[in-house]
């Protein structure tokens, strides 16, 4: 069932909060020895959270906009109790976190119900999926095949139905490569729009959060409640809740539609380009625009996040630099030795390209790009080719996704079902404008052009 059906069925005591959860901890119980999405289950917490939902409608309370519905966080988010793993074996020796982290706190608020934290990959590092501490998460659709990271656990809990909703990271494409790979929906949303409190950081000026999910109005439900400011991120301290899943019912017949040209359109698989075109055939549009710069856009951004990832490990990876995966720590050292020339390079001309963008934006309100140059890898696949050429597996993955949370602009991921596999597409807009990108992937969705298809992978 979905988030929407859910919430339906409970305050109409035709499921009880308790009865859907119990529901995802057997999902779980049954299918994760498979998809291995899960670090921690938190069985016993979710049955207190869902009786105490059962009691509110009993007594006539409001549950919440989210009443009943199961979900479950990357383990970078501080769950209670837990200690906050951030996909790494040294972080699980931290102290258990003495309080949730503010998203969780606001979707438990509305009534969801957690049920545990989600494998991930190492402190967030990672387009694959593949933790070499708990094992890699699965792709539901092909269990031999790569979830995308670094929100693997989640994209595999979603995509493999365990969960209709779940939280992610995003600072180089970490939601949208899950969801592009796993057939599911994702919102990256603008940088400062939902709160990072207590959660463990990879690059501050980078780092978004945020839900995914199996239907675009499961994400703008989600999405509700989780807005608003928050003291405790610095990022996110002046923007008032901008509520969506009223919206969601507009035409987007008069929106200004765009495809990305130039250098979204080069470095694609076959399976890639056919989804934007399926994307872009269903909203009846041709228009190509060019964002400038956008290969110098993606060069800039990994000078940045390799430089502040290294600037908060430098005492881990003096002390303990075993205790890494080895392919996270040589990108971290290799971080750390960037010239600071070269930074103050990067970050000056992040400044020129934003403001570039930005006036892009005055002609065009949603812009498609792939989300992916492919659908997920095999595991441990090393080296794909495109257009005769091998390219790196790992460092390719979001090439299409790095120039656009370099500047944070909001991010919609749609799943195109194609056969064998899904594939996304990167559904973007102006900086908080997340009601048009949602907008535009619900009208897809009732097309039937996007959709996220059933597990069939165990």
């Amino acid at each position: 069932m979905s988030a929407v059906d859910i919430v339906r069925a409970v305050k109409d005591r035709k499921l009880s909060a308790l009865e859907a959860t119990e529901a995802a901890l057997a999902r779980i119980a049954k299918r994760d020895t498979v998809l291995n999405s899960f670090t921690d289950v938190t069985a016993d917490r979710a049955r207190e959270k869902a009786r105490a939902v059962d009691a509110a409608i009993a007594t006539g309370k409001n549950p919440g906009s989210l009443a009943g519905v199961p979900f479950a966080v990357k383990n970078l988010f501080d769950v209670k109790g837990l200690p906050t793993r951030a996909g790494s074996k040294i972080n699980r020796e931290r102290p258990a976190a003495p309080r949730d982290a503010t998203l969780v706190e606001r979707l438990e608020a509305a009534g969801a119900v957690l049920v545990g934290a989600l494998n991930m990959g190492e402190y967030a590092y990672d387009f694959t999926g593949e933790n070499i501490h708990d094992g890699p998460s699965r792709n539901p659709h092909d269990p031999t095949r790569m979830t995308g990271g670094s929100s693997g656990g989640s994209g595999s809990a979603v995509g493999g139905a365990l969960v209709p909703l779940a939280l992610g990271s995003d600072t180089n494409g970490s939601i949208r490569v899950p969801s592009s790979f796993c057939g599911i929906f994702g919102l990256k949303p603008t940088y400062g729009r939902l709160s990072r409190a207590r959660s463990f950081p990879f690059v501050f000026s980078f780092d978004h959060v945020g839900p995914l999910a199996r239907s675009a109005s499961d994400l703008a439900l989600a999405y509700d409640a989780m807005q608003g400011p928050d003291a405790d991120d610095a990022a996110c301290t002046t923007r008032a809740a901008e509520p969506v899943s009223g919206l969601l019912d507009q035409d987007v017949g008069s929106l200004r539609i765009a495809i990305a040209g130039g250098y979204f359109q080069k470095n694609l698989f076959p399976e890639a380009a056919e989804a934007v075109n399926r994307v872009a055939r269903a909203l009846n549009v041709s228009r190509i625009v060019e964002i400038p710069q956008a290969a110098r856009a993606r060069a800039a951004a990994y000078v940045i996040s390799t430089c502040e990832g290294a600037s908060l490990h430098l005492d881990r990876l003096r002390t303990r630099p075993d205790d890494f995966d080895p392919a996270v720590r040589d990108r971290l050292i290799a971080g750390a030795m960037i010239p600071a020339p070269m930074v103050d390079r990067a970050q000056k001309f992040r400044r020129w390209y934003r403001a570039q963008v930005l006036e892009l934006f005055k002609s065009v309100d949603v812009i498609l790009a792939p989300a992916t140059p492919c659908v997920a890898p095999k595991l441990g696949q090393v080296n794909f080719t495109l257009d005769g050429v091998e390219m790196p597996v790992r460092a390719n993955i979001g090439i299409h996704t790095q120039p656009i949370s370099f500047i944070g602009l909001p991010v919609v991921a749609v799943p195109v079902p194609l056969e064998p596999m899904p594939i996304g597409v990167q559904i973007i807009a102006a900086p908080w404008r997340e009601d048009i990108a949602l907008r535009v992937a619900v009208a897809l969705e009732r097309q039937g052009v996007v959709s996220a298809p059933s597990p069939r992978g165990f």
